[in-house]
Protein backbone atom coordinates (compact mmCIF):
# COMPACT_ATOMS: atom_id res chain seq x y z
CA UNK A 1 0.00 0.00 0.00
CA UNK A 2 1.58 3.65 -0.99
CA UNK A 3 2.30 5.53 1.62
CA UNK A 4 -0.61 7.38 3.40
CA UNK A 5 -0.35 11.19 5.03
CA UNK A 6 -2.09 13.24 6.97
CA UNK A 7 -1.37 16.63 8.33
CA UNK A 8 -0.85 18.09 11.98
CA UNK A 9 0.90 21.75 12.99
CA UNK A 10 4.39 22.42 14.78
CA UNK A 11 4.13 25.16 17.02
CA UNK A 12 7.13 27.96 17.59
CA UNK A 13 6.29 30.78 19.67
CA UNK A 14 3.17 32.02 18.00
CA UNK A 15 3.79 30.79 14.90
CA UNK A 16 3.39 27.07 13.52
CA UNK A 17 4.43 25.18 10.83
CA UNK A 18 2.34 22.53 8.74
CA UNK A 19 3.92 19.36 9.16
CA UNK A 20 2.98 16.51 7.19
CA UNK A 21 2.62 13.03 9.16
CA UNK A 22 3.31 10.13 6.36
CA UNK A 23 2.77 6.38 7.33
CA UNK A 24 4.45 3.59 5.48
CA UNK A 25 3.87 -0.70 6.32
CA UNK A 26 6.76 -2.39 5.40
CA UNK A 27 8.24 -6.05 5.71
CA UNK A 28 9.94 -6.93 8.91
CA UNK A 29 8.97 -7.45 12.83
CA UNK A 30 6.06 -6.02 13.84
CA UNK A 31 6.97 -2.55 15.12
CA UNK A 32 6.19 1.28 15.68
CA UNK A 33 9.03 3.78 15.26
CA UNK A 34 8.86 8.04 14.64
CA UNK A 35 11.44 9.97 12.91
CA UNK A 36 11.19 13.29 12.25
CA UNK A 37 13.21 15.31 15.27
CA UNK A 38 10.76 14.87 17.70
CA UNK A 39 10.87 15.60 21.43
CA UNK A 40 10.68 13.32 24.16
CA UNK A 41 7.17 13.69 24.56
CA UNK A 42 6.29 13.13 21.26
CA UNK A 43 8.69 9.94 21.24
CA UNK A 44 6.27 8.25 23.40
CA UNK A 45 3.50 8.47 21.15
CA UNK A 46 3.66 5.59 19.95
CA UNK A 47 2.83 3.31 23.33
CA UNK A 48 -0.56 6.01 23.63
CA UNK A 49 -1.82 5.08 20.07
CA UNK A 50 -0.98 1.67 20.20
CA UNK A 51 -3.36 1.35 23.51
CA UNK A 52 -5.84 4.30 22.22
CA UNK A 53 -6.77 2.18 19.07
CA UNK A 54 -6.75 -1.35 21.08
CA UNK A 55 -9.21 0.49 23.34
CA UNK A 56 -11.42 2.04 20.19
CA UNK A 57 -11.75 -1.54 19.06
CA UNK A 58 -9.04 -1.73 16.52
CA UNK A 59 -5.63 -2.93 16.05
CA UNK A 60 -2.59 -1.22 14.13
CA UNK A 61 -1.43 -3.21 11.29
CA UNK A 62 1.08 -6.07 12.93
CA UNK A 63 4.01 -5.10 10.29
CA UNK A 64 6.67 -2.58 11.13
CA UNK A 65 4.91 1.37 11.19
CA UNK A 66 7.66 4.06 9.94
CA UNK A 67 6.12 7.36 10.97
CA UNK A 68 7.77 10.41 9.23
CA UNK A 69 7.16 13.98 10.28
CA UNK A 70 7.93 16.40 7.46
CA UNK A 71 9.73 18.28 7.20
CA UNK A 72 12.42 16.41 9.40
CA UNK A 73 14.11 19.92 10.27
CA UNK A 74 11.54 21.76 11.97
CA UNK A 75 11.48 20.70 15.95
CA UNK A 76 8.04 19.09 17.10
CA UNK A 77 7.14 19.53 20.56
CA UNK A 78 4.12 17.72 22.48
CA UNK A 79 1.85 15.19 22.60
CA UNK A 80 -0.62 17.04 20.09
CA UNK A 81 0.71 15.36 17.09
CA UNK A 82 -0.94 12.32 18.75
CA UNK A 83 -3.55 11.97 16.75
CA UNK A 84 -2.57 12.44 13.28
CA UNK A 85 -0.03 9.86 14.07
CA UNK A 86 -3.06 7.29 15.07
CA UNK A 87 -5.03 7.98 11.77
CA UNK A 88 -2.06 7.72 9.70
CA UNK A 89 -1.26 4.13 10.97
CA UNK A 90 -4.23 3.35 10.96
CA UNK A 91 -5.08 4.40 7.31
CA UNK A 92 -2.08 2.62 6.61
CA UNK A 93 -3.28 -0.39 7.46
CA UNK A 94 -6.73 0.11 5.54
CA UNK A 95 -9.04 0.78 8.68
CA UNK A 96 -10.26 4.10 7.18
CA UNK A 97 -9.81 5.27 3.31
CA UNK A 98 -6.33 7.19 2.87
CA UNK A 99 -7.62 9.66 0.82
CA UNK A 100 -10.01 11.22 3.46
CA UNK A 101 -7.74 11.84 5.72
CA UNK A 102 -5.13 13.36 3.50
CA UNK A 103 -6.28 17.46 3.63
CA UNK A 104 -7.23 17.34 7.49
CA UNK A 105 -5.85 18.74 10.08
CA UNK A 106 -5.46 16.68 13.32
CA UNK A 107 -4.95 17.97 16.33
CA UNK A 108 -5.12 16.42 19.74
CA UNK A 109 -3.60 14.11 22.34
CA UNK A 110 -4.72 10.48 22.93
CA UNK A 111 -5.64 8.91 26.33
CA UNK A 112 -5.25 5.18 27.08
CA UNK A 113 -8.82 4.87 26.91
CA UNK A 114 -8.85 6.67 23.24
CA UNK A 115 -10.75 9.21 24.44
CA UNK A 116 -9.16 13.20 22.87
CA UNK A 117 -7.56 14.97 25.93
CA UNK A 118 -7.40 18.91 25.33
CA UNK A 119 -3.90 20.19 24.28
CA UNK A 120 -2.21 23.78 24.86
CA UNK A 121 -2.14 25.93 21.50
CA UNK A 122 -4.90 25.20 19.67
CA UNK A 123 -5.73 28.63 19.09
CA UNK A 124 -2.62 29.58 16.81
CA UNK A 125 -2.63 26.40 15.91
CA UNK A 126 -5.79 26.70 14.25
CA UNK A 127 -4.68 30.03 12.31
CA UNK A 128 -1.73 28.43 11.00
CA UNK A 129 -3.30 26.08 9.41
CA UNK A 130 -5.61 28.34 8.03
CA UNK A 131 -2.87 30.04 6.89
CA UNK A 132 -1.54 27.14 4.92
CA UNK A 133 -4.11 26.62 2.70
CA UNK A 134 -6.04 23.42 5.07
CA UNK A 135 -10.10 23.74 4.96
CA UNK A 136 -10.79 21.23 7.93
CA UNK A 137 -8.80 20.89 11.37
CA UNK A 138 -10.28 17.83 14.06
CA UNK A 139 -9.85 18.41 17.71
CA UNK A 140 -10.80 17.40 20.82
CA UNK A 141 -13.94 18.25 22.11
CA UNK A 142 -12.49 20.14 24.74
CA UNK A 143 -10.70 22.23 22.67
CA UNK A 144 -13.41 22.95 20.01
CA UNK A 145 -15.17 26.33 21.55
CA UNK A 146 -11.05 27.89 21.22
CA UNK A 147 -10.80 26.34 17.55
CA UNK A 148 -13.88 27.88 16.62
CA UNK A 149 -12.72 31.40 17.26
CA UNK A 150 -10.56 31.23 13.80
CA UNK A 151 -13.19 32.08 10.74
CA UNK A 152 -12.57 30.31 7.19
CA UNK A 153 -12.13 26.77 8.50
CA UNK A 154 -14.14 23.79 9.12
CA UNK A 155 -13.53 23.24 12.93
CA UNK A 156 -14.71 19.50 13.81
CA UNK A 157 -14.43 18.58 17.46
CA UNK A 158 -14.98 14.56 18.48
CA UNK A 159 -14.45 13.16 22.15
CA UNK A 160 -12.45 10.28 20.99
CA UNK A 161 -10.16 8.21 18.34
CA UNK A 162 -13.22 6.05 17.77
CA UNK A 163 -15.43 9.14 16.48
CA UNK A 164 -12.86 10.65 14.38
CA UNK A 165 -12.41 6.79 12.63
CA UNK A 166 -15.58 6.85 11.99
CA UNK A 167 -15.75 10.98 10.62
CA UNK A 168 -13.32 9.48 8.03
CA UNK A 169 -15.33 6.07 6.80
CA UNK A 170 -14.39 3.59 9.27
CA UNK A 171 -16.76 0.66 9.59
CA UNK A 172 -17.07 0.79 13.26
CA UNK A 173 -20.47 1.37 15.66
CA UNK A 174 -20.71 4.43 17.16
CA UNK A 175 -20.52 3.74 21.17
CA UNK A 176 -20.96 6.48 23.85
CA UNK A 177 -18.40 8.75 25.10
CA UNK A 178 -17.94 11.42 27.76
CA UNK A 179 -15.55 13.82 26.20
CA UNK A 180 -12.53 15.23 28.84
CA UNK A 181 -13.25 18.87 29.24
CA UNK A 182 -11.19 21.51 30.48
CA UNK A 183 -11.97 23.83 32.79
CA UNK A 184 -13.98 27.03 31.87
CA UNK A 185 -12.51 30.46 30.98
CA UNK A 186 -13.74 33.63 32.44
CA UNK A 187 -14.58 34.46 29.03
CA UNK A 188 -13.58 37.84 27.11
CA UNK A 189 -11.53 39.69 30.06
CA UNK A 190 -8.09 39.00 30.50
CA UNK A 191 -6.92 35.75 32.56
CA UNK A 192 -5.84 37.39 35.61
CA UNK A 193 -7.33 40.77 35.25
CA UNK A 194 -8.34 41.61 38.61
CA UNK A 195 -8.22 45.66 37.82
CA UNK A 196 -11.85 46.11 36.26
CA UNK A 197 -13.40 47.00 38.77
CA UNK A 198 -11.11 49.65 40.08
CA UNK A 199 -12.04 52.76 39.32
CA UNK A 200 -9.86 55.95 38.70
CA UNK A 201 -12.06 58.31 40.60
CA UNK A 202 -10.37 56.01 43.99
CA UNK A 203 -7.43 57.92 43.28
CA UNK A 204 -7.41 61.18 45.49
CA UNK A 205 -4.06 63.79 45.94
CA UNK A 206 -2.27 63.11 42.50
CA UNK A 207 -4.16 64.90 39.94
CA UNK A 208 -1.02 65.69 38.02
CA UNK A 209 0.16 61.49 38.31
CA UNK A 210 -3.22 60.99 36.62
CA UNK A 211 -3.21 63.44 34.08
CA UNK A 212 0.22 62.22 33.69
CA UNK A 213 -1.18 58.34 33.26
CA UNK A 214 -3.86 59.16 30.94
CA UNK A 215 -1.36 60.57 28.57
CA UNK A 216 0.83 57.30 28.85
CA UNK A 217 -2.27 55.57 28.29
CA UNK A 218 -3.59 58.06 25.13
CA UNK A 219 0.06 57.59 23.73
CA UNK A 220 1.22 53.88 24.53
CA UNK A 221 4.69 55.63 26.42
CA UNK A 222 6.52 53.98 28.94
CA UNK A 223 6.04 55.53 32.63
CA UNK A 224 8.28 55.37 35.80
CA UNK A 225 7.26 56.24 39.10
CA UNK A 226 9.54 57.47 42.23
CA UNK A 227 8.25 57.47 45.40
CA UNK A 228 7.83 56.42 48.93
CA UNK A 229 6.26 53.55 50.11
CA UNK A 230 2.14 54.05 51.11
CA UNK A 231 2.23 56.66 47.96
CA UNK A 232 0.04 55.08 45.84
CA UNK A 233 2.27 53.83 43.21
CA UNK A 234 0.83 50.47 42.96
CA UNK A 235 -2.68 51.72 42.81
CA UNK A 236 -2.23 54.00 40.22
CA UNK A 237 -0.39 51.35 37.90
CA UNK A 238 -3.51 48.47 38.32
CA UNK A 239 -5.70 51.67 37.17
CA UNK A 240 -3.80 52.11 33.56
CA UNK A 241 -5.36 49.03 32.06
CA UNK A 242 -8.92 50.37 32.58
CA UNK A 243 -8.33 53.11 30.67
CA UNK A 244 -6.89 51.64 27.65
CA UNK A 245 -9.75 51.20 24.82
CA UNK A 246 -10.88 47.38 24.39
CA UNK A 247 -8.19 45.56 22.15
CA UNK A 248 -8.94 45.61 17.76
CA UNK A 249 -9.22 41.99 16.32
CA UNK A 250 -5.73 41.60 15.58
CA UNK A 251 -4.57 42.41 19.11
CA UNK A 252 -6.95 39.83 20.45
CA UNK A 253 -6.17 36.82 18.45
CA UNK A 254 -2.58 37.70 19.39
CA UNK A 255 -3.57 37.98 23.07
CA UNK A 256 -5.93 35.50 22.83
CA UNK A 257 -2.92 32.95 21.36
CA UNK A 258 -0.32 33.72 23.96
CA UNK A 259 -2.95 32.76 27.19
CA UNK A 260 -3.53 29.39 24.82
CA UNK A 261 -0.18 28.56 24.92
CA UNK A 262 0.17 29.45 28.24
CA UNK A 263 -2.25 26.45 28.44
CA UNK A 264 -4.91 28.70 29.92
CA UNK A 265 -8.67 27.80 28.84
CA UNK A 266 -9.68 30.40 26.03
CA UNK A 267 -13.35 29.78 24.66
CA UNK A 268 -13.62 33.36 23.98
CA UNK A 269 -11.46 36.58 22.33
CA UNK A 270 -10.35 38.65 25.21
CA UNK A 271 -11.08 42.25 24.29
CA UNK A 272 -9.50 43.62 27.45
CA UNK A 273 -5.81 44.32 27.54
CA UNK A 274 -4.03 42.08 30.09
CA UNK A 275 -2.20 43.27 33.23
CA UNK A 276 0.81 41.22 34.28
CA UNK A 277 2.94 42.25 37.92
CA UNK A 278 5.27 39.34 38.27
CA UNK A 279 7.36 39.30 41.45
CA UNK A 280 10.95 40.84 41.85
CA UNK A 281 12.02 37.03 42.11
CA UNK A 282 11.25 36.45 38.36
CA UNK A 283 14.01 34.93 36.53
CA UNK A 284 14.77 35.86 32.75
CA UNK A 285 13.17 33.07 31.31
CA UNK A 286 9.53 33.78 33.59
CA UNK A 287 10.06 37.45 32.46
CA UNK A 288 11.12 37.23 28.77
CA UNK A 289 10.33 33.70 27.99
CA UNK A 290 12.11 30.58 27.07
CA UNK A 291 12.93 27.99 29.12
CA UNK A 292 14.67 24.08 28.46
CA UNK A 293 12.80 22.07 25.80
CA UNK A 294 9.80 23.98 24.53
CA UNK A 295 9.89 27.68 25.10
CA UNK A 296 6.95 29.08 26.63
CA UNK A 297 5.95 33.38 26.92
CA UNK A 298 7.24 34.94 29.61
CA UNK A 299 5.16 37.81 31.34
CA UNK A 300 6.12 40.88 28.35
CA UNK A 301 3.91 38.72 26.15
CA UNK A 302 1.57 37.66 28.55
CA UNK A 303 1.44 41.42 28.70
CA UNK A 304 1.24 42.30 25.14
CA UNK A 305 -1.12 44.90 24.20
CA UNK A 306 -1.59 45.72 28.01
CA UNK A 307 0.62 46.51 31.12
CA UNK A 308 3.73 45.02 32.54
CA UNK A 309 3.75 46.35 36.41
CA UNK A 310 7.57 45.98 37.42
CA UNK A 311 6.61 46.96 41.56
CA UNK A 312 9.99 47.73 43.58
CA UNK A 313 11.48 47.47 40.47
CA UNK A 314 15.08 48.11 41.63
CA UNK A 315 14.93 44.56 43.49
CA UNK A 316 15.04 43.04 40.02
CA UNK A 317 17.84 41.59 38.85
CA UNK A 318 19.79 43.83 36.63
CA UNK A 319 20.28 41.72 33.77
CA UNK A 320 16.44 40.49 33.62
CA UNK A 321 15.50 44.02 33.16
CA UNK A 322 18.23 45.15 30.45
CA UNK A 323 16.77 42.05 28.71
CA UNK A 324 13.34 43.93 28.32
CA UNK A 325 15.40 46.63 26.32
CA UNK A 326 15.03 45.16 22.91
CA UNK A 327 11.79 44.01 22.98
CA UNK A 328 10.77 47.48 24.08
CA UNK A 329 11.66 48.91 21.26
CA UNK A 330 10.59 46.39 18.29
CA UNK A 331 7.76 45.12 20.59
CA UNK A 332 8.54 41.21 19.43
CA UNK A 333 10.50 38.82 21.66
CA UNK A 334 12.60 36.27 20.09
CA UNK A 335 14.49 33.63 21.32
CA UNK A 336 16.95 31.75 20.11
CA UNK A 337 17.76 27.90 20.76
CA UNK A 338 20.18 25.57 18.75
CA UNK A 339 17.07 24.02 16.76
CA UNK A 340 14.89 27.05 16.29
CA UNK A 341 14.18 30.52 16.97
CA UNK A 342 10.51 31.21 18.40
CA UNK A 343 9.18 34.43 18.18
CA UNK A 344 6.15 36.28 20.38
CA UNK A 345 4.88 39.36 20.74
CA UNK A 346 6.02 42.01 23.26
CA UNK A 347 4.41 45.42 22.67
CA UNK A 348 3.11 46.22 25.99
CA UNK A 349 3.39 49.52 27.75
CA UNK A 350 5.89 49.14 31.11
CA UNK A 351 5.84 50.82 34.11
CA UNK A 352 8.40 51.33 36.50
CA UNK A 353 7.65 51.68 40.29
CA UNK A 354 10.45 52.55 42.59
CA UNK A 355 11.30 53.67 46.04
CA UNK A 356 13.59 56.76 46.45
CA UNK A 357 16.27 54.93 48.25
CA UNK A 358 16.45 51.46 50.16
CA UNK A 359 14.22 52.16 53.32
CA UNK A 360 11.70 54.20 51.11
CA UNK A 361 12.24 57.44 53.40
CA UNK A 362 14.27 59.68 51.38
CA UNK A 363 12.31 63.11 50.68
CA UNK A 364 9.33 62.43 52.99
CA UNK A 365 8.48 64.72 55.95
CA UNK A 366 8.28 62.27 58.98
CA UNK A 367 10.06 59.95 57.93
CA UNK A 368 13.76 59.52 59.06
CA UNK A 369 16.03 58.20 56.26
CA UNK A 370 19.47 56.29 57.06
CA UNK A 371 20.69 55.77 53.96
CA UNK A 372 23.80 57.35 52.91
CA UNK A 373 23.98 58.93 49.31
CA UNK A 374 26.16 56.29 48.12
CA UNK A 375 23.21 53.88 48.90
CA UNK A 376 20.81 55.31 47.30
CA UNK A 377 22.74 56.30 43.96
CA UNK A 378 23.43 52.20 44.28
CA UNK A 379 19.98 51.59 44.69
CA UNK A 380 18.54 53.43 41.71
CA UNK A 381 21.86 52.49 40.54
CA UNK A 382 20.15 48.64 39.54
CA UNK A 383 18.31 50.27 36.49
CA UNK A 384 20.00 51.16 33.70
CA UNK A 385 20.53 54.29 31.97
CA UNK A 386 19.64 52.69 28.74
CA UNK A 387 16.58 51.00 29.98
CA UNK A 388 15.67 54.42 31.83
CA UNK A 389 16.34 55.85 28.02
CA UNK A 390 13.27 54.56 26.87
CA UNK A 391 10.97 55.59 29.20
CA UNK A 392 8.93 58.44 28.22
CA UNK A 393 7.13 59.16 31.50
CA UNK A 394 8.89 60.27 34.72
CA UNK A 395 6.91 60.24 37.77
CA UNK A 396 7.13 61.93 41.48
CA UNK A 397 4.35 60.30 43.31
CA UNK A 398 4.61 61.99 47.20
CA UNK A 399 1.87 60.45 50.06
CA UNK A 400 -1.26 62.05 50.44
CA UNK A 401 -1.87 64.46 53.28
CA UNK A 402 -4.73 65.11 55.28
CA UNK A 403 -5.75 68.05 53.08
CA UNK A 404 -6.02 65.59 50.01
CA UNK A 405 -8.86 63.88 51.66
CA UNK A 406 -10.73 66.94 53.26
CA UNK A 407 -14.02 67.88 50.82
CA UNK A 408 -14.02 64.19 49.45
CA UNK A 409 -13.26 60.77 49.43
CA UNK A 410 -12.86 60.40 45.66
CA UNK A 411 -11.03 61.99 42.84
CA UNK A 412 -12.79 63.97 40.38
CA UNK A 413 -11.40 61.93 36.86
CA UNK A 414 -13.50 58.90 36.94
CA UNK A 415 -12.17 55.80 34.32
CA UNK A 416 -15.11 56.06 32.14
CA UNK A 417 -14.14 59.89 31.75
CA UNK A 418 -10.27 59.19 31.19
CA UNK A 419 -11.07 56.22 28.77
CA UNK A 420 -13.28 58.23 26.58
CA UNK A 421 -10.50 60.95 26.24
CA UNK A 422 -7.56 58.55 25.75
CA UNK A 423 -10.11 56.37 22.58
CA UNK A 424 -10.76 60.06 21.55
CA UNK A 425 -6.62 60.87 21.32
CA UNK A 426 -6.10 57.42 20.06
CA UNK A 427 -8.67 57.42 17.24
CA UNK A 428 -6.75 61.14 15.97
CA UNK A 429 -3.17 59.73 16.40
CA UNK A 430 -4.11 56.38 14.19
CA UNK A 431 -5.61 58.55 11.39
CA UNK A 432 -2.98 61.01 10.88
CA UNK A 433 -0.49 58.06 11.06
CA UNK A 434 -2.24 55.47 9.20
CA UNK A 435 -0.43 55.91 5.74
CA UNK A 436 2.91 55.01 7.92
CA UNK A 437 1.39 51.88 9.14
CA UNK A 438 1.23 52.99 12.79
CA UNK A 439 -1.49 53.65 15.08
CA UNK A 440 -0.04 55.16 18.30
CA UNK A 441 2.30 58.16 18.51
CA UNK A 442 4.67 55.77 20.79
CA UNK A 443 5.30 53.64 17.76
CA UNK A 444 6.25 56.30 15.13
CA UNK A 445 9.72 56.33 13.98
CA UNK A 446 11.96 59.68 15.08
CA UNK A 447 13.21 60.06 11.33
CA UNK A 448 9.15 60.54 10.61
CA UNK A 449 8.82 63.07 13.13
CA UNK A 450 11.90 65.01 12.16
CA UNK A 451 10.48 65.35 8.84
CA UNK A 452 8.23 67.06 6.87
CA UNK A 453 5.50 67.40 6.93
CA UNK A 454 5.38 66.37 10.72
CA UNK A 455 8.67 68.54 11.91
CA UNK A 456 7.95 71.09 14.40
CA UNK A 457 8.68 74.77 13.39
CA UNK A 458 11.59 75.99 15.37
CA UNK A 459 10.25 77.57 18.06
CA UNK A 460 7.82 74.80 19.61
CA UNK A 461 11.39 72.49 19.33
CA UNK A 462 13.91 75.08 20.91
CA UNK A 463 13.78 73.72 24.18
CA UNK A 464 14.23 70.50 22.73
CA UNK A 465 17.04 71.91 21.13
CA UNK A 466 18.87 73.48 23.60
CA UNK A 467 18.39 70.02 25.76
CA UNK A 468 20.17 67.75 22.99
CA UNK A 469 22.61 70.53 22.91
CA UNK A 470 23.54 70.20 26.56
CA UNK A 471 23.65 66.58 26.21
CA UNK A 472 20.65 66.31 29.13
CA UNK A 473 18.76 64.23 26.28
CA UNK A 474 19.92 61.25 23.76
CA UNK A 475 18.31 61.41 20.52
CA UNK A 476 17.02 58.33 21.28
CA UNK A 477 14.99 60.87 24.36
CA UNK A 478 14.78 63.61 21.71
CA UNK A 479 12.61 61.69 19.46
CA UNK A 480 10.63 60.38 22.76
CA UNK A 481 9.61 63.94 24.16
CA UNK A 482 8.72 64.60 20.15
CA UNK A 483 5.79 61.50 20.52
CA UNK A 484 4.72 62.25 23.99
CA UNK A 485 4.09 66.18 22.63
CA UNK A 486 1.89 64.77 19.81
CA UNK A 487 0.00 62.74 22.54
CA UNK A 488 -0.20 66.01 24.89
CA UNK A 489 -1.30 67.95 21.83
CA UNK A 490 -3.78 65.21 20.16
CA UNK A 491 -5.49 65.07 24.45
CA UNK A 492 -5.46 68.89 23.99
CA UNK A 493 -7.84 68.72 20.76
CA UNK A 494 -4.90 70.71 18.84
CA UNK A 495 -3.74 70.13 15.41
CA UNK A 496 0.41 70.12 15.57
CA UNK A 497 2.74 70.70 18.97
CA UNK A 498 3.06 73.90 20.26
CA UNK A 499 5.78 75.32 22.72
CA UNK A 500 3.36 74.59 25.32
CA UNK A 501 2.80 71.09 24.74
CA UNK A 502 6.47 70.62 23.88
CA UNK A 503 7.43 71.81 27.33
CA UNK A 504 4.62 69.30 29.09
CA UNK A 505 6.17 66.64 27.13
CA UNK A 506 9.92 67.73 28.31
CA UNK A 507 8.67 67.87 32.20
CA UNK A 508 6.96 64.65 31.83
CA UNK A 509 9.77 63.61 30.21
CA UNK A 510 12.46 64.60 33.06
CA UNK A 511 10.09 65.31 36.11
CA UNK A 512 11.90 63.52 38.41
CA UNK A 513 15.41 63.28 36.92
Amino acid sequence: MPVVSTRAIALNGVDGALVHIEADLSSGLPGFSIIGLPDAALGEAKDRVRSAALNSGVELPARRVTVNLSPAAVPKHGSGFDLGIAVAALASGGTVPAHSVGDTVHLGELGLDGRLRPVHGVLPAVLAAKRSGARRVIVPTGNVDEASLVSGIDVVGLPSLREVLIRHGAELDAEPCEPVMRPGSGGGAAAGDATSSADLADVVGHPDAIDALVTAAAGGHHVMMLGPPGAGKTMLASRLPAILPDLDAEAAIEVSSVRSLCGEPVDALITRPPFEAPHHSATMASLVGGGSGLVRPGAISRAAHGVLFLDEAPEFSATVLDALRQPLETGWITIHRARTVARFPAQCQLVLAANPCPCGNAGTIDGDCTCTPIMRRRYLGRLSGPLLDRIDVHLGVRRVSTAHLIGSSRGERTTADARAAVVAARDVAAERWAAHGHRLNAQVPGAVLRAAPWRLPATARAPLDRALERGALTMRGYDRVLRLAWTVADLAGAATPSLEHVGAALYLRKGVQ
